[in-house]
Parts: C-alpha cells; structure tokens; sequence
C-alpha cells in the first residue's frame, strides 16, 4: 500500500488565477508542484529501506564494540596480574630484608 499525497491542482490553478496569474502559469506551476512532492517526499518503503539498513549498521557496531570491551577487559585482566605479582614481589622482599637490616 503506498502513500499517496493529494494535492488538489484544480483548486490551486483556480486560487492562482484568482490571483492574476494566467491558466498557463498557473498550470505550469501546479505541475512543478506536483514534480517536486513525488521527487522529494520520501515513500513507506524509502523509510522501511532506511530503518532496515541502519538497523544492520547498529548491529555491527553493537558487535564491534563488544569485542572491543573484550579486549580491554583482557589487557586490563593483564596489567592487574602483572601489577599484583610486582606488589606480591615486593612485600616479599620488604619482609624478608627488614630483619636483616636489624
């Protein structure tokens, strides 16, 4: 079912002649009127096509990110392990020196 718009050019020619415009200027600018509301104005399906391609496009870049959280989760995991073993190392060392220093 596509979505029509009406646009009355009997009414607007009549309203343009009442104006002073002549028929055929007034016919000739109902029909660039017509031209651009079907050239212009987007259909159901033009905005479905849209929906549905920007969908798959956040789709992606909801994956993308995922991953990446991943691998910053991973070299967060890491750098906490290493900082860990070199603290655990350190007290270690602090322990076992301090009685010799006495």
């Amino acid at each position: 079912m596509g979505a029509e718009i009406s646009f009355d050019t009997h009414r607007f020619v009549k309203n343009l002649t009442a104006a002073g415009f002549t028929e055929t200027q007034a016919e000739t600018l109902a029909n660039e009127q017509i031209r651009l509301i079907e050239g212009n104005l987007a259909t159901k399906a033009d905005v479905a096509a849209i929906k549905s391609d920007l969908e798959v496009q956040i789709r992606k870049v909801k994956s993308d990110l995922e991953v990446q959280i991943q691998s910053v989760k991973s070299d967060l995991m890491k750098w906490m392990v290493g900082a860990m073993t070199a603290q655990t190392g350190l007290l270690v060392g602090l322990i076992l020196g301090l009685p010799r220093l006495f």
